[in-house]
């Protein structure tokens, strides 16, 4: 069974965590006002397209770059979102699938874990 020490050790991991993804997403898109869980890519450069079409290419790569990167770390953040939301709740530390307590090795190799090692490897 984990400790509420051990809770609040997740608990400022998991919130420095959450810290680092938001920035992380603000360096690469920006946020949909009307549904904020909702990135959208960004250009680096303030440019355009314009008629270079090399140009033009380069912006669309790295908004393909960014939009695969923000997919990533969209459900990155929610899981530690929803991790940081059981611990309010009391039930973090607890297997999503079958109830029973998730590994502490688990928990502190991901604190976000929902499930226990046996219900991940399925």
């Amino acid at each position: 069974m984990i400790t509420s020490e051990q809770i609040q050790e997740f608990k400022i991991r998991l919130e420095k965590e959450r810290d680092i993804l938001q920035k992380e997403l603000s360096s690469i898109g920006t946020q949909n006002p009307s549904n904020p869980d909702d990135w959208e890519p960004s250009v680096r450069s303030k440019g355009e397209f314009g008629p270079d079409q090399n140009e033009n290419a380069d912006i669309v790569e790295s908004l393909h770059e960014n939009n695969a990167a923000i997919n990533e770390l969209e459900v990155r953040l929610k899981n530690v979102r929803d991790a940081l939301v059981r611990i309010e709740e009391g039930t973090y530390g607890v297997c999503e699938e079958s109830g029973n307590p998730i590994e502490l090795d688990r928990l502190n190799a991901n604190p976000a874990a929902r499930t226990c090692l046996e219900r991940a490897s399925k």
